[in-house]
């Protein structure tokens, strides 16, 4: 593995989030993926009636009013939230950190849909006058607004932007924190991602024409990815936010440690527009190992992005035993089986909800695995109960994205040198 100083290595050092089912910390989390509780329900669509989705309940108010709380967005709302209980698990107050050198950077799968669905059914009730249009609407709809929000509730006047990824957004965001922590451009980052999906019934809609929104009889069901009989994703929100400090500066204050960045990758399949490819996939896996100054069998956990469509699962499942073929003390599961597809939040609230695996030394299941496809058999795959091991040194998360876009990031436990 690589020698760093402690100046040039990265830690989680707090972490915030909120996942569908009512879960608003990473120990109700960590507990509910351990007990393999899902988190899915039914949700009311305009135009399309009942769907599977993951929705989240969380004090909505703990950080900013009411008010402020419907001048902003439901990602912004999410994202403050996040952001606030990722500062407060870190006790962060900003005393030795400065305001004016701290990035807040937020992985989104899109932004503005549901806003702009919102107005367009509101102006169609009084045929279509747009004086009716919200004069709220332009800085609701700015890619840049989650992060934004963040900074305004926190007083954060460094730099702030979102990272447009995908479904691998997440993961980007992660990686932006620790590279402009590598470039001196902050001392402290704020990165994580947001979705607010559930509001937005044209991805729902989009998902369905394609033949790829999952449905089941048992909204629990829905989400079965690497299952035979999967038959799409199940749409969720979420958010999950960190926060990530040099090494040196969270010994000095005597920070909880949730893992170390050991290394990332990102690459692109420049192929086509949905259609995931597993060779590109396999080479972002390597890439990170080769980062990180480690080898396939230096991993303990692989979180695999599955999502439940039928080429998506067989490609990833490729990629990862290509890598992994001859890895006998690795293991996998899918978090996406227990709360479905948060967007751009998937990466970092599934990276979030196996980080406790450093000092449980627990696998979480994956759920609804009635019928493994053959296609589908990955290394030491952990289904229905969760599963003790001796020890976990290295997670690897996977998260991929529309439009041929493949993300990896690795952390180990921590250990001082």
């Amino acid at each position: 593995m690589n020698k760093r100083t402690p100046h040039k290595r990265y830690v989680i050092t707090g972490v915030g989030l909120t996942a569908p089912g009512g879960a608003n910390d990473l120990p109700e989390f960590r507990r509910r993926l351990l007990a393999g509780v899902s988190g899915i329900s039914l949700i009311d669509l305009r135009y399309m009636g009942p769907a599977p989705a993951g929705i989240c309940t969380f004090p909505e108010t703990k950080y900013r009013k009411k008010k402020e709380n419907k001048r902003g967005t439901r990602a912004g709302c999410i994202g403050v939230y996040c952001a606030g209980e990722a500062l407060a698990d870190a006790s962060i107050d900003f005393s030795e950190y400065d305001r004016r050198r701290t990035g807040v950077y937020v992985g989104l799968t899109e932004h503005g849909t549901v806003e702009t669905e919102n107005e367009v059914y509101n102006i169609s009730r009084f045929d279509y006058n747009v004086d009716y249009w919200t004069h709220h609407h332009n800085p609701r709809t700015v890619l840049n607004n989650p992060a934004g929000e963040i900074t305004m509730n926190q007083g954060i006047t460094g730099p702030h932007y979102s990272i447009g990824a995908a479904c691998a957004a997440g993961n980007a965001a992660l990686i932006q924190g620790v590279q402009m922590l590598q470039l001196d451009e902050v001392d402290l980052a704020l990165c994580g991602g947001i979705s607010e999906s559930v509001g937005s019934f044209g991805i729902f809609a989009s998902f369905k024409a394609q033949g790829a929104l999952a449905e089941h009889a048992d909204p629990i069901k829905a989400s079965r990815p690497l299952d035979r009989d999967r038959n799409g994703i199940v749409i969720s929100e979420g958010g999950c936010v960190f926060t990530l400090e040099r090494l040196d500066r969270a010994l000095e204050r005597g920070a909880k440690i949730y893992g170390e960045i050991a290394g990332y990758a990102m690459n692109s399949d420049a192929r086509d527009f949905v259609l995931p490819y597993g060779p590109q996939q396999s080479r972002c896996m390597r890439a990170a190992l080769a980062r990180a100054g480690m080898q396939p069998n230096d991993i303990t956990i692989i979180n695999t992005h599955a999502t439940g469509t039928r080429q998506g699962d067989v490609e990833e499942c490729r990629a990862v035993n290509e890598v992994f073929m001859n890895c006998e003390d690795t293991y996998s599961n899918n978090t996406k089986s227990l709360i479905g597809h948060a967007m751009g939040a998937a990466g970092v609230l599934e990276l979030a909800g196996n980080l406790p695996s450093f000092t449980d030394n627990m696998v979480h299941p994956t759920i609804n695995l009635d019928n493994l496809d053959p296609e589908c058999k990955l290394p030491g795959l952990v289904s229905g109960t969760a599963r003790k091991l001796k020890g976990v040194d290295a997670l690897l998360n996977n998260s991929f994205g529309m439009v041929g876009i493949n993300s990896v990031v690795i952390v180990k436990r921590f250990v001082a040198e």
